[in-house]
């Protein structure tokens, strides 16, 4: 087996894991979406995806997709790209114009930034509430406890407010965190939650994950 159908038996045995997933904690089969995390790979390791059928991907930096995805989006147009790393506020045009799903808002400053750019391009890419249910200081990510206030604020702004996305502390059980996310989403009516990773994503999705981020359990090591 070459390294193109690793990748392949890698991907499919995701999708096999995130099926019985939804059966065991009883979701409705295909309401949990895979996003794949090519952050670091280059666009060589991302074809053998594309090609078994996947469309959503996940990129940690803007110039990193601005390199790799114009070309792969010209051989795939129905591709939704996600930004999953963190936004500093002079990237958000560059952002707006490059990713079609934005999940790592967390504060007034780049929500503003970015409805800026927004108005400026004409592109309206959904938006994530980031936060750290860990409340860790190195972490980006809103604290819980604001949570709500800048829900508030993006949708103020006119942000496509779509849901919320958390990373949960390393060596920590990730249940927890997931839970107190799919909280703060139902009371503010937000739909989607970004959450889980390759080692923890069946829990996620018995905690009602709406989108899983696998990068490592797809593509292999970094």
């Amino acid at each position: 087996m070459d390294d193109k159908d690793e990748a392949v038996e890698r991907l499919n045995s995701v999708r096999r894991r995130i099926r019985s997933a939804e059966a065991d904690f009883g979701r409705s089969a295909g309401s949990v979406t895979l996003v794949a995390v090519s952050k670091t790979f280059p666009t060589e390791a991302i074809r053998p995806a594309l090609a078994a059928g996947q469309r959503v991907f996940a990129e940690n930096r803007v110039q990193e997709a601005q390199a790799k995805w114009p070309a792969l989006r010209a051989e795939h147009a129905d591709v939704t790209l996600h930004l999953i790393g963190s936004l500093q506020t002079n990237k958000a045009q560059e952002a707006v114009e490059t990713f079609d799903v934005i999940e790592v808002v967390d504060r007034p400053k780049l929500a503003r930034a970015l409805k800026a750019a927004m108005d400026r391009t004409g592109r309206r890419p959904a938006i994530l509430v980031q936060v750290n249910t860990g409340e860790e200081p190195q972490k980006g990510g809103v604290a819980p406890g604001a949570a709500d206030a800048l829900v508030a604020e993006c949708r103020a702004l006119g942000l496509n407010v779509a849901g919320l996305m958390c990373i949960p502390p390393e060596g920590e059980p990730p249940s927890p965190h997931f839970a107190l996310l799919e909280k703060i989403a139902r009371r503010n009516g937000l739909g989607v939650l970004s959450m889980g990773m390759s080692a923890d994503f069946p829990a996620a999705i018995q905690c009602g994950a709406t989108h899983v981020r696998v990068g490592s359990a797809i593509f292999g090591q970094r």
